[in-house]
């Protein structure tokens, strides 16, 4: 025992002797130009191999190493790598500013060209999308969508046209938690799914998970979408913005207080409706067609090691039939964070977020109105730390509660009308997690990303709550006061991601994820529609659980230049919801005996290969999947297709820089169309005709594909001023995709049924946009 306390007393203190010659560089990455904080900067010491450190979501980084004279880079795709002579003889507090390059030479080229990765990284099922690119791509009526774009990498499916709403490997449109500044949004389109929420003006970083999610993340079970907004220049001001066919947007930037704090304000509107004030017809041109939002943040740096921002998003659609009709809907969002840094290995985020999306539809008949309003509304209180062990080693760690409030309906009525007045009781609840994570670097072969996610969800009164039997009838029901728990629901959450690296240009990687989600969305349509209904988990309805395992492979080309990635995934779903046939969804007290509960699987094989460097760049994508439910009542009880099931899915992006004025782009989809429930049989009763219906979605709407092209022309810069004109055409060759397809009696042949298709887009859709900055 003598000699074993020995020897750990020498370990020890040779452990201490190597930790006292270890040292720490931490700092801010920030833009030269603006000030802005930069997303995933790399910093490394040239001497040592694996002192690669990444800047968090804030831009702080921290590496250590022992004392010594290095030579530190710090690079970042798009500025120019900063090269700087250091002597480490104690912690050191260095701050960074990166020069963006517009026109990329040769030395950049080789900069980005050492950057491998998405080989070293752990992390599976990530796209961190480009805004440059974003912004090159055509798209319809000329107006930039974050959302459009995220559909055309592998993995993620859209909706279809006319639909914001997303699918990521097999998951529901509602099981993607997307975040804007950390604020939930839950209704992510404008103008019936034509345009997203997103303003590409106002966006600075744009990260999606769509498999390996880190534990920091949770509430939902198929993807992450991470979008951050623009800090503000704290340098000098500066206005851009763009006059499109259908909308027109604007920004201003500057600093508050020159070098220490910064204001960003965008705003966007579209002007459909003052193209119906054209029309002969008097119903359309007395009609309102339209939507607006606005982004706005500040931010003010107290010294090096504080830091306050406040952010807010505000968007509205407003669209009205004459007199007839009326309905409006939209997100509100704030969020409230403070930077602290602790010392050079410990960083927090401490953040009050505020998140409400709401809708009002209104019948504006004199003598017969009616107003509808439903609305869910969110107060999120949340904490993250980042603790930097080493240069190999990062552990993260955190707690957040979330506090709901969901008014599922209301029905008011004029004096006059026949409907009766409906009020739907609140729902509240309280939704809490606490995680923590490590990502560890544990050689030069070998990374992971490992963690745990505790989560809790409390269903609390006051209101009257039902128990109901399969048939939907009650079986109990009792009244709670305010603030007693109805129903509690704990969690865990295992991640587990690594890779393996052969050699610096090729590696695997496996993961493993649990996710549960206890926020629910009700809709008996295929697509995300604005009067969708919000629910908690409850007595009635348990927590949607995922796991998802997936395996991939991971290669690079001539220098990082190109990239090649398969992943092969499995989900399997538990506690899914559907509803019922011919259910009633919509301000109704009893919703919850309109579902039905099941469970999901989803499996497939991505690839992905992209082209980074060179004139002419871009990327194939191309997914193989299957996506089925299975629910009691439905199909005898088997495995049917989900609605968003197709088995290709295909995207093919090029963009082409011609010289330095013209850019030209282009992009191919094709897909295998939706699967849908059709008739197979009809009788008459009473003169009417009834359709009888295959199994639940057995067969399948016609394939969609279409081709977009885009050219930008970059103008000179005259006295701080630039411009560019963006002109596309959408859907090149006028394919019309399904939009939806109907059946119908045969006005011209007689006892036969005929198939009507509707499409949106039938014809091909140019778009002009005029874009300036001064």
């Amino acid at each position: 025992m003598q000699r074993i306390y020995i020897l750990l007393s020498l370990i020890f203190i040779t452990s201490l002797c190597y930790a006292q010659k270890r040292h720490t560089i931490s700092g801010t990455i920030t833009d030269a130009s603006s000030g802005e904080t930069l997303i995933g900067a790399t910093v490394r010491l040239k001497e040592i191999a694996q002192t690669n450190g990444l800047s968090n979501a804030y831009g702080f980084y921290s590496i250590t190493a022992p004392q010594g004279r290095y030579i530190l880079t710090a690079s970042f795709i798009g500025y120019k790598t900063l090269t700087d002579t250091i002597t480490l003889e104690k912690d050191v507090s260095l701050h960074l500013s990166l020069q963006s390059q517009t026109l990329i030479d040769e030395v950049v080229i080789s900069s980005n060209r050492k950057n491998n990765k998405n080989i070293s990284s752990p992390q599976m099922g990530f796209e961190k999308l480009n805004m440059a690119q974003i912004n090159q791509l055509p798209v319809v009526l000329g107006e930039q969508d974050i959302l459009k774009s995220i559909t055309l990498m592998p993995g993620i499916k859209t909706s279809g046209e006319g639909n914001t709403g997303f699918y990521v490997r097999g998951g529901g449109s509602d099981q993607n938690l997307i975040l804007l500044d950390e604020a939930t949004v839950y209704n992510s389109s404008h103008l019936l799914g034509f345009f997203s929420t997103f303003n590409s003006d106002a966006i600075k970083d744009v990260n999606i998970y769509k498999g390996g999610m880190p534990a920091e993340y949770g509430g939902r079970l198929s993807s992450v979408l991470d979008v951050k907004m623009n800090e503000g220049n704290n340098k000098k001001t500066s206005i851009q913005g763009g006059i499109g066919l259908i909308a027109s947007r604007i920004k201003i930037e500057g600093p508050l207080i020159k070098d220490k704090g910064a204001f960003m304000v965008s705003a966007r509107r579209t002007y459909a409706d003052l193209f119906l004030k054209l029309s002969p017809d008097s119903t359309v041109n007395k009609s309102t067609l339209y939507f607006y939002d606005i982004n706005a943040k500040v931010n003010y740096r107290f010294n090096d090691k504080n830091a306050i921002f406040l952010s807010g998003y505000f968007g509205k659609d407003v669209l009205g039939l004459q007199d007839i009709f009326g309905t409006n809907w939209g997100n509100a969002t704030g969020t409230l964070r403070f930077n602290h840094i602790f010392n050079n290995k410990l960083f927090s985020n401490t953040s009050l977020i505020y998140s409400k999306y709401s809708y009002t539809i209104e019948g504006l008949d004199r003598n017969d109105g009616f107003k509808i309003t439903s609305r869910i509304m969110d107060l999120n209180l949340k904490q993250d730390f980042e603790y930097y062990v080493a240069h190999n080693h990062t552990l993260k760690f955190g707690l957040q509660a979330v506090r709901h409030d969901i008014a599922p309906g209301e029905i008011s009525t004029t004096a006059s009308s026949s409907f009766n007045p409906i009020k739907v009781e609140h729902r509240y609840g309280y939704e809490m997690a606490t995680y923590m994570s490590d990502e560890w670097r544990l050689n030069n072969k070998l990374s992971m990303v490992y963690g745990m996610r505790l989560s809790s969800m409390l269903l609390i009164g006051p209101g009257t709550f039902a128990r109901y039997d399969d048939k939907g009838d009650i079986v109990s029901s009792k009244t709670y006061h305010s603030g007693e728990v109805i129903k509690n629901y704990l969690n865990l959450e295992p991640r587990f991601s690594m890779s393996y690296m052969f050699n610096p240009q090729q590696s695997v990687k496996a993961s493993y994820n649990r996710n549960t989600q206890n926020i629910h969305l009700l809709t008996n349509s295929t697509s995300s529609s604005p009067t969708d209904l919000y629910v908690m988990s409850s007595e009635n309805i348990k927590p949607q659980i995922a796991d998802q395992l997936s395996i991939g492979y991971f290669r690079n080309f001539r220098e990082n230049t190109y990239e090649f990635s398969t992943e092969i995934y499995y989900k399997d779903l538990k506690n899914q919801i559907d509803y019922k046939d011919a259910a009633q969804l919509l301000v109704n007290q009893d919703v919850e005996s309109q579902l039905l509960y099941g469970e999901g699987r989803a499996y497939g094989a991505e690839f992905f290969f992209k082209k980074k460097q060179g004139k002419l760049n871009g990327w194939i994508g191309y997914t193989l999947s299957k996506t089925e439910r299975r629910f009691e009542g439905i199909n005898n009880g088997n495995y049917f297709p989900s609605s968003h099931d197709r088995t290709h899915d295909l995207s093919v992006v090029g963009i082409y820089k011609y010289n330095d004025h013209w850019t030209f782009s282009s992009n191919f989809i094709y897909g295998t169309g939706k699967a849908v429930t059709y008739p197979t049989g009809k009788y008459l009763v009473d003169g009417n005709t009834v359709y009888s219906y295959s199994d639940r979605n057995a067969y399948r709407q016609p394939d969609t594909h279409r081709l977009d092209i885009a050219a930008t022309y970059e103008g000179k810069t005259k006295k701080g001023f630039v411009s560019s004109w963006t002109f596309g055409v959408y859907n090149v060759y006028g394919h019309k995709d399904a939009y939806q397809i109907n059946f119908r009696d045969s006005k011209n042949i007689p006892n036969t049924t005929e198939a009507v298709q509707t499409s949106i887009f039938g014809t091909p859709i140019p778009s002009v946009t005029w874009n300036f900055k001064f």
